[in-house]
């Protein structure tokens, strides 16, 4: 971009006075319209920030699918509490089918043989608290993944309410560049009916009409779908069409040091949680693994009536002298070592996300520093009086234009900084895990 300060010394004489004589508005530090000069339907809805992740998290269907696993591994810790059902056992034997004249009352007491009995499996090595602890502790790793889930839903969520907020922004600058060119080529029709421009210079500015006219329209398109697909993140049916966000496309400054956020993170990072959480069910898997090695009773009683009545009772285990269970064991302790890896690297990676969220973020503060304490200014002083000079006759069209298009080149590009600035900032807040930041 090219600003045109520089040549304010080389202005005819004559213009001087007329500087001198302008009373020009006082440049902003930063004259970034916000939405609130945009046309809003009376009793529209209007959603912040912090209402639009909360109805995400509330109504977006994704992660309420999401959350039933939550229930369905809860329903697993009752399967995996339940014991074994007793078995019900009965037979009748020496029936005479085939010799059916032998059926009668004396040979039924003292010939034909009845049996009706119970048998259970006895778990062995606590199989059943073994199961139940593997399974509570895979529905922890559950909820932390489904918190991780959140995590990122409320970063997509705040990314496209800030793409919105640029887009409104944008919309608003649009409007008001519009507007004022306008009262440029109405200015330029007059000077044109008293001959003091050409015709050429009149249609140039026309021309210019057409650049100004396509922003606004392309401004709309971006607003209308950043607010379409934010509704879709919200939940669709959470507001209604004619919603729109709260303005609030301003520069705060974030406190705080690397070591602060990476602090925050190790605390708050759902997904390294549950990695931590993947050692205790992988040791919860090797303990039960063990426990399966150790072979189960079963015992039965039954029941006996042939000429007389008994009780009898049987029982019978596996010889563990083949099958102990030993691959399954090696397995989970080698499961132990892969979850204890998997611990450490999402670790490093939290830490690595802190470190690239930061230095982005002051890469970014940097760059809309630099437009809030110059060229913002700059630009709009440059704007102001080529636009004073021009309807006073004392600069070119050419200079006129060139000074509109860089103001407005310096107001889209601060818009820009401003919008990757609050993204880093909320890339921030997701890396450390929370909204809270120093």
């Amino acid at each position: 971009m090219r600003l045109r300060h520089w040549c304010i010394p080389f202005l005819l004489p004559s213009l001087w006075p007329v500087l001198a004589a302008a009373q020009l508005p006082p440049a902003q530090n930063a004259p970034a319209p916000s939405a609130q000069t945009l046309a809003q339907k009376p009793g529209s809805v209007i959603v912040s920030l912090d209402d639009a992740i909360r109805l995400a998290l509330q109504h977006n269907h994704s992660l309420l699918a999401a959350r039933t696993t939550i229930q369905q591994s809860q329903a697993e810790e009752v399967t995996a509490n339940l014991r074994p059902d007793p078995v019900l056992l009965g037979d009748s034997q020496f029936l005479p089918v085939f010799q059916p004249g032998q059926f009668s009352s004396t040979y039924i007491d003292d010939t034909a043989q009845f049996d009706l009995g119970v048998s259970y499996l006895f778990e062995r090595g606590k199989k059943r608290q073994h199961r139940l602890q593997a399974a509570k502790d895979t529905t922890a790793v559950t909820r932390s993944q489904v918190a991780d889930t959140e995590r990122g839903l409320t970063y997509s969520v705040a990314s496209q309410y800030i793409n919105v907020e640029l887009a409104e922004s944008t919309l608003a600058l649009a409007q008001q560049d519009l507007k004022s060119f306008q009262d440029t080529v109405d200015i330029a029709e007059t000077r044109y009916k008293d001959g003091d421009i050409s015709q050429d210079d009149l249609l140039k500015i026309k021309l210019q009409m057409l650049q100004f006219q396509s922003d606004v329209s392309a401004s709309q398109l971006a607003r209308a779908q950043g607010l379409s697909d934010l509704r879709q993140l919200l939940g669709y049916e959470s507001v209604p069409a004619d919603y729109d966000v709260a303005p609030n496309f301003a520069y705060e400054p974030v406190p705080g040091n690397l070591e602060d956020f990476e602090a925050k993170a190790m605390q708050n990072r759902p997904d390294l949680r549950a990695a931590q959480q993947g050692i205790a069910v992988a040791n919860s898997q090797y303990q039960l693994q063990k426990a399966i090695g150790k072979r189960d009773v079963t015992g039965q009683i039954s029941y006996t009536h042939i000429q007389y009545s008994d009780i009898s009772l049987f029982g019978q285990m596996q010889l563990p002298i083949f099958d102990r269970n030993q691959g399954e064991i090696a397995r989970a302790a080698y499961a132990i070592a892969q979850a204890q890896e998997q611990q450490k690297s999402a670790q490093g990676q939290v830490l690595t996300d802190v470190r690239d969220a930061f230095e982005n973020l002051r890469s970014n503060d940097g760059i809309v520093t630099l437009y809030r304490t110059g060229y913002l200014d700059e630009a709009q002083q440059d704007r102001d009086i080529s636009e004073y000079a021009y309807r006073h006759g004392a600069a070119s069209l050419l200079d006129f234009l060139d000074a509109e298009r860089s103001y407005r080149s310096v107001q889209l590009g601060y818009r820009q900084a401003l919008s990757s600035y609050l993204l880093a900032v909320e890339q921030l807040r997701e890396a450390a895990g929370t909204r809270s930041l120093p």
